[in-house]
């Protein structure tokens, strides 16, 4: 069991902060604590062997490295870490999912309106309707789908308008 612990330590010793892979959050769980149970212990003696603190870095770096490898986190790609997963800003990533979102209430909305009755689409415009005192059941459901579809529709001209 050392040997396991060994490796990854003198793996991380040589390597600089950079390179280092981030380490995932790790779940709770009884066989994930039984694993950190099992090498705390291990973890003593060679923090107690340490001479001074980049040594006791790599060591505990690389005991939570091979605590990821046993339980099976993905670990991604050393180097990699610096970079920016996107160079999209999160607001106008908002902003596209709210008029994605709202394009396929459209289409959902149209659908309904021209005689599409089942039970998802007809759950979707009630979700739709929630909050209003409308039902579906009313003579002037047309009417207000229609009030509703233009409602969108500008909704997502002023969002585009946003992005632009």
């Amino acid at each position: 069991m050392r040997s396991i612990l060994e490796d990854p330590m003198w793996e991380t010793r040589s390597m600089s902060l950079e390179d280092r892979p981030r380490l995932p959050r790790i779940p709770l769980s009884k066989q994930n604590r039984s694993v950190v149970r099992t090498l705390n212990p291990m973890l003593v003696t060679y923090s107690e062997a340490s001479r001074d603190l980049c040594e006791t870095d790599s060591i505990l770096f690389g005991a939570a490295l091979e605590v990821c490898r046993i339980i099976g986190a993905k670990l991604p790609m050393a180097g990699r870490a610096t970079q920016q997963s996107s160079a999209i800003p999160a607001w106008r990533k908002r902003i596209e999912d709210h008029i994605a979102k709202t394009r396929a209430l459209i289409g959902k909305l149209s659908s309904f309106r021209l005689g599409n009755n089942r039970p998802r689409v007809v759950r979707t415009v009630r979700i739709a309707f929630a909050g209003t005192n409308i039902s579906l059941s009313q003579p002037d459901i047309t009417q207000k789908l229609r009030e509703r579809l233009d409602d969108l529709k500008q909704k997502i001209a002023a969002w585009g308008k946003r992005i632009q």
